[in-house]
């Protein structure tokens, strides 16, 4: 079979090489039981070798990225990309903070620029695509807001029908985009984790295809980009740390799949230390990193897009954040909502709870002296502030009304 890429099992270890649609390990699969994070889970492998003597030195990354980095995706061709521009989004330089200078390097990674307002479109995309490819057109997926809005944007982009499934609390906001979107929208009573396990058994029952983080190897394909646009923003340089927020585990896989590609294509020698951030209310998955049996607290948090009972790419979280010595981080609701306003009064970014969650986490860090002050840190905001609006509004007071005169004006104004 000439393909360009085969699967690796993270559990045991067994490759596959198929064109058929596949989602977990089928040995690995069958031992999966509720309430434990997802066995099986598929990792794609590259001929790495053959696309580095493909070219040479300091070529390589050009070139692959003039491709669109296809080399190092699992579709064959461009066009089956949507035509919306995403990804490429901009790295801001941050120096002060209310005004205080930072005594490291910080860097603001703004991934709300994406056409549905997050991270999740770098994953859709991806999916889409490879649907597209294989002459599918419905995806389904399951969603707190964030991957549902942005599955059913890309999908409308390309022609194709989207299934959401929600759980009944997902923020107003991000169900208005789903519906604005077209597509069709089925809210369930329960969790995330309760709609992600109905979107399975629908997958199951009828063939339909599913983009679920973790379950469709390619999400973590498309979230890996992001670590190749960083080494590229910061000119072949990579951070000391960078700071993800983190729920179902499956953006900072990709993060860490994505500097890995770029050691075994030569181009870095070293992995940045990356640094899980959870919300004090789900730490589901950091607090499970060094215990050999799997216990699950009910998730209760401000920050929607990261409350997760069962992160469900728990194992190659583990595996990565072990090999290559991560750390992490628990912030509190209300340092998550301090950041989130600090963000946008200092920096003019507006970002949703969940993002802000990752600069808490480097704030908390800078306050505890853990941050070395000539270290280069990036933090990663992956949805903008207007996915979730009920969840600040109780933190901020509009003024209000005064009489339409220029002298109150100016009496208010203190001039």
């Amino acid at each position: 079979m000439n393909q360009k890429f085969r699967y690796q099992c993270v559990t045991c270890g067994k490759e596959f090489e198929t064109d058929e649609i596949i989602y977990l390990c089928p040995d690995c699969e069958r031992k999966n039981k509720p309430g434990e994070p997802l066995r099986g889970v598929l990792k794609v492998i590259y001929d790495y070798d053959m696309i580095s003597d493909d070219v040479s030195g300091d070529s390589l990354f050009s070139v692959i990225k003039d491709d669109s980095y296809l080399d190092l995706l699992p579709i064959e061709q461009s066009d089956t990309i949507p035509g919306l521009r995403i990804g490429h989004t901009p790295m801001y330089e941050v120096d002060t903070f209310e005004g205080k200078p930072l005594s490291a390097a910080l860097y603001i990674k703004n991934d709300a620029r994406n056409p549905t307002l997050s991270f999740k479109d770098r994953a859709s995309v991806i999916v889409s695509a490879f649907a597209q490819q294989k002459g599918i057109d419905t995806i389904v997926t399951a969603s707190t807001g964030n991957a549902g809005s942005s599955m059913a944007g890309i999908c409308a982009a390309q022609g194709q029908k989207a299934i959401v499934i929600v759980p009944e609390n997902a923020p107003f906001e991000k169900l208005i985009q789903i519906v604005m979107y077209g597509a069709t929208l089925i809210p369930v009573k329960g969790t995330y984790d309760d709609a992600f396990d109905l979107s399975v058994e629908l997958t199951k029952k009828t063939g339909i295809y599913n983009r679920n983080t973790a379950y469709n190897p390619f999400t973590i394909e498309g979230k890996k980009i992001a670590a190749f646009e960083i080494y590229d923003d910061l000119l072949g340089e990579i951070p000391d740390n960078i700071f993800i927020p983190v729920g179902d585990g499956v953006i900072i896989s990709a993060i860490y799949k994505g500097f890995e590609e770029l050691m075994k294509l030569h181009l870095t020698k070293s992995m940045p230390t990356i640094v899980a951030v959870q919300a004090e209310g789900s730490p589901n998955l950091v607090d499970n990193l060094n215990r050999k049996v799997f216990k699950s607290v009910k998730s209760k948090t401000i920050a929607d897009s990261i409350s997760v009972d069962v992160p469900r790419n728990f194992h190659m979280t583990a595996n990565y954040m072990k090999s290559y010595h991560g750390k992490a981080i628990k912030v509190s609701d209300d340092e998550i909502i301090q950041a989130s306003l600090q963000l946008g009064r200092n920096t003019g970014i507006f970002a949703e709870p969940s993002a802000a969650a990752a600069l808490a986490g480097f704030f908390k860090m800078y306050r505890m002296n853990e941050i070395d002050e000539k270290s280069v840190n990036l933090v990663m905001i992956t949805g903008s502030g207007m996915k979730d609006m009920a969840a600040i509004k109780s933190y901020l007071t509009l003024p209000k009304p005064i009489p339409n005169d220029l002298d109150k004006l100016l009496r208010h104004l203190d001039l």
